[in-house]
């Protein structure tokens, strides 16, 4: 089996664009699907058609802790309501609040290998 077209979604500070480019280097079609920011529930799947969905996610204050955000909890509450579709429909969650970026690419590598 060739390797997966890998779609990612979460909240904003998730890990996203860490875990596209670390899979990316080890040959995998990676599409960042910026769902967070549609209202079309099912945009991810309409426009990226992937073979894997991995949704990682972040709670509220470690996204702040994160990176340099201004939003309001009520902000966060409207991405996580956009991600909804995308959550229950996921291949694999991952909540990454304590993990290292390393350790999530571990979990994605574990389970993309899986599939073979």
């Amino acid at each position: 089996m060739s390797k997966p077209v890998i779609g990612v979604v979460g909240p904003c500070k998730s890990g996203k664009s860490v875990l596209k480019a670390r899979l990316e280097t080890h040959g995998y079609y990676v599409r960042h699907i910026a769902q967070e920011h549609s209202y079309v529930k099912d945009m991810w799947k309409r426009l990226s058609k992937p073979d894997v969905l991995i949704y990682l996610d972040v709670s509220y204050e470690v996204s702040k802790q994160r990176g340099q955000l201004t939003w309001s909890q009520a902000e966060y509450q409207t991405e996580v309501q956009r991600l909804t579709h995308a959550h229950e429909n996921a291949d694999l969650y991952i909540q990454t609040d304590d993990l290292t970026e390393e350790e999530v690419f571990a979990l994605v590598m574990d389970y993309c290998e899986g599939l073979k």
